[in-house]
């Protein structure tokens, strides 16, 4: 799906994408929080320093080079035959933003957000690297994300590439969907997240002798909730620009994208909360606090062409998933998530593009602008969110986790034992985030 000229908006339009751009930030402030807090006290302030220096370079990667291979829709790109038919795989515009004509133009626009949007993709794999993941190591690891995976894939999303033409070239309904980014940044990230899982290996204390799982609760559960509340402002703003610089969809369903996010986040959350209830006695702070993020990232991919009531099962969905993605993941594969970023991000995200072909119902217009009646995408939209569930996890997983294994052999990804033993507050930046308390050392006692 493509968006619509900019000739074509009037300025009230303009200045609702450019409020909508502004709140992606609180977004970033939201995850940051939930993964400081859902990680150890003495590593709190590398967290969050880690958030804004992943960001920064995201962003600045993303300016040299990254939106030069991304490109835009309709502009100059790469494109080669396969049996007959065109395959547009890689941007080819100026690196710098150079050419973009000034004056608020689509094309800035668009770039405003994606370098926000690259920016959020890039603090999702913080969480799964909780204490152990070096300063250094994570801001190089996000050159590679904002320099190459996000740009190749946000363009077969959003830059008019191969999957958004795959209803034009071979029918599948109106091409892969994705409205806010529930691929290109959510699943992208959350791949990016199991990939470092693997390579940085388990937390010291985390498992005892014999494999047996040993619980490290994070240190705040207050920022973990507070993280929530900023993230829905963050959500409501990329999902609002996404609908209208990506997919072409006018203001007028700003009010069912707001309505749609927060019904799927609160479903998500209440059936996280109900689901440790049942299995646990009492509801658990951090999975419920999860499964409203889950709910956001499931929702974000056909938010504007869904119904409530299906944004509600989204959302259920979602938090369900969530709490058997965080066992499953902790228990039966010893893979060390602390926040949860993996089962968050891409198994909620993968749920919602595949719900996406089976609920969403587009609009259908003669002019372009007016006259829209809901039309379904069919089963060949539900096989085209497949095609690109499947370009996922069969070809962004690989290369990210190959390009990462390939970093880690030239620059050291994990701290040293001593720096995870002290906290990476003290051993990377000299200074905990609570020097007025103790500092807890006990789950060094078991390796």
């Amino acid at each position: 799906m493509t968006g619509l000229p900019i000739t074509v908006l009037p300025q009230s339009t303009i200045f609702l994408c450019v409020f909508s751009i502004t709140l992606i930030p609180l977004a970033v402030a939201g995850l940051s929080l939930i993964n400081t807090g859902l990680g150890r006290s003495r590593s709190a302030s590398h967290m969050m320093v880690a958030s804004l220096c992943v960001m920064g370079v995201a962003m600045l990667v993303y300016f040299a080079w990254g939106a030069a291979w991304e490109g835009f829709a309709g502009q100059p790109a790469h494109v080669f035959e396969l049996v007959g038919k065109p395959w547009n795989w890689l941007g080819a515009g100026p690196i710098f933003l150079r050419g973009l004509e000034p004056g608020g133009s689509l094309a800035w626009l668009t770039a405003w957000l994606e370098m926000l949007a690259v920016g959020l993709a890039a603090v999702i794999p913080l969480g799964s690297g909780a204490d152990r993941w070096r300063l250094g190591a994570s801001c190089a690891s996000t050159v590679l994300l904002a320099g190459w995976t996000y740009p190749l894939f946000a363009h077969w999303v959003w830059g008019g590439g191969w999957l958004a033409q795959l209803g034009a070239t071979y029918g599948l309904g109106h091409g892969f969907l994705d409205i806010g980014g529930a691929s290109s940044i959510q699943v992208l990230g959350g791949l990016t997240a199991l990939s470092m899982a693997w390579i940085l290996g388990r937390r010291r204390g985390k498992y005892a002798p014999g494999g047996i799982m040993v619980a490290l609760p994070g240190h705040n559960a207050v920022y973990v909730l507070f993280g929530c509340m900023l993230a829905l402002l963050g959500w409501l703003g990329l999902d609002f620009a996404g609908a209208i610089l990506f997919s072409g969809i006018g203001p007028e369903r700003v009010a069912l994208i707001g309505i749609n996010v927060t019904l799927a986040a609160s479903a998500g959350a209440l059936a996280a909360a109900a689901i440790t209830r049942t299995r646990f006695g009492k509801p658990d702070a951090s999975l419920t606090a999860n499964g409203w993020v889950s709910g956001l990232v499931a929702s974000s991919a056909a938010c504007a062409l869904i119904t409530p009531a299906a944004a509600v099962l989204t959302g259920l969905v979602a938090g369900m998933l969530v709490t058997l993605a965080v066992e499953w993941l902790d228990v039966k594969l010893a893979v060390d998530d602390p926040g949860g970023a993996i089962s968050v991000h891409a198994v909620g995200g993968i749920w919602g593009l595949l719900a996406a072909g089976v609920l969403a119902h587009f609009p259908v217009t003669a002019t372009g602008v007016s006259g829209r009646v809901p039309s379904s995408g069919g089963s060949g939209q539900l096989l085209a969110q497949i095609v690109g569930v499947t370009t996922l996890i069969g070809f962004v997983l690989p290369l990210t986790y190959g390009l990462n294994w390939l970093l880690d052999r030239f620059f050291r990804q994990r701290v040293s034992a001593e720096g995870e033993r002290q906290g990476l507050d003290l051993y990377e930046l000299g200074a905990g985030a609570y020097p007025e308390f103790v500092t807890n050392l006990e789950d060094w006692t078991q390796r």
